[in-house]
């Protein structure tokens, strides 16, 4: 295996940023840039062998200069939502900018996924971003050192491992925010991927995505993916959950015990045979449907529509840093945060 580095754009400030490929034994590649530690392309085969590219993306550079539903993207310091767009941590209230309303979305309008990341290690089948956060960045106290670390290996596994360390206490939920089509990033709605998750519990929203604070059985509502089902069985569906948020956008409560690595969700595509295996040592995982994409125009040219793509964002539970019931993202300072996130491709 070996890692191919070629030139792909250039920031505002004319800093260049960097495309990297890894190619396994089996012809697999995957492309990460320097430019938001963010995931670009995974090339996968189908049955026949044909190849495709199942992430959603954009086709140069320009696309990921503003890349608003964050394809591919590290997002941090804390991911997904935070209520009210505020949170207090020992003793001391600290205030996050107001992009979602009045709440917190990934920690804008600062992204992470709009800075340059600096590549601190380049081996035979990983490559590895190192990001420095100030104090105050965001609005999260301390100096916080963040690396992600990409890794295929010969199995078919895209591995990121997430660490983390700063001066102060301060919160912590990185994710990846990898949008999937098991048919090609631009063969239309996934409806027809059946899906499996191992959590019998997801956490309920409120009118704005904040989650009540609840963790609510799954059984016997359209959120049940206990058992497999297609996407589009119960998307529709008239149930409140769904209707607000134009479709699954929800964080589901695993069953495995805390810090164990294991599988969170399995995907297949029946046309084309390749299936996805999930697995993560955090607490949560979001699934989301694409349900505002808008027609965003990507690769090839193709203009991408809600419900094209899905997601599985492993996590701590949102807005966990507001909701002393859930799991706490906060990391002590000095400590170092370690996580690892792993997406298995396979034909099946």
């Amino acid at each position: 295996m070996a890692v191919r580095k070629e030139h792909f754009g250039t920031m505002s400030d004319g800093r260049e940023f960097f495309l990297y490929t890894i190619t396994n034994k089996q012809g697999l590649s995957a492309s990460f840039t320097d430019l938001g530690a963010v995931w670009t392309n995974m090339m996968v085969p189908d049955r026949s062998g044909q190849m495709a590219d199942v992430l959603l993306g954009y086709e140069d550079a320009s696309g990921y200069l503003n890349n608003r539903p964050h394809m591919g993207s590290v997002l941090g310091r804390i991911a997904n939502r935070t209520g009210g767009a505020r949170y207090v941590l020992n003793g001391k209230e600290y205030h996050l900018g107001k992009n979602d309303g009045a709440n917190n979305l990934h920690s804008g309008p600062e992204y992470f996924d709009q800075r340059l990341w600096n590549v601190t290690a380049v081996e035979d089948s990983s490559v590895t971003f190192r990001l420095e956060s100030p104090d105050g960045d965001q609005g999260y106290p301390g100096n916080a050192v963040i690396f992600v670390k990409y890794t295929l290996t010969d199995e078919n596994v895209v591995e990121i491992e997430y660490q983390a360390v700063c001066d102060h206490d301060t919160p912590m939920n990185l994710t990846n925010h990898a949008y999937f089509n098991l048919g090609g990033h631009g063969s239309g709605p996934v409806y027809g991927h059946l899906v499996q998750i191992d959590a019998d519990r997801f956490t309920p929203t409120d009118r704005l995505s904040i989650p009540t604070g609840e963790c609510m059985p799954v059984h016997g509502t359209p959120m049940d993916f206990t058992v497999v089902k297609k996407i589009g069985d119960d998307i529709h569906a008239d149930f409140e959950q769904l209707i607000k948020s134009k479709g699954y956008d929800h964080n589901y409560c695993l069953n495995h015990a805390p810090g164990e690595y294991a599988l969170a969700a399995w995907v297949y595509e029946e046309a084309s045979g390749r299936a996805l295996e999930v697995f993560t040592d955090l607490p949560g995982v979001q699934f989301y449907t694409g349900n505002w994409l808008d027609g965003k125009e990507g690769k090839d040219g193709i203009l991408y529509h809600d419900h094209d793509a899905f997601c599985f964002e492993t996590q701590f539970f949102p807005d966990a840093v507001n909701k002393p019931q859930f799991a706490s993202p906060v990391i002590k300072a000095g400590e170092r945060f370690v996580s690892k996130t792993g997406y298995h491709f396979f034909i099946k």
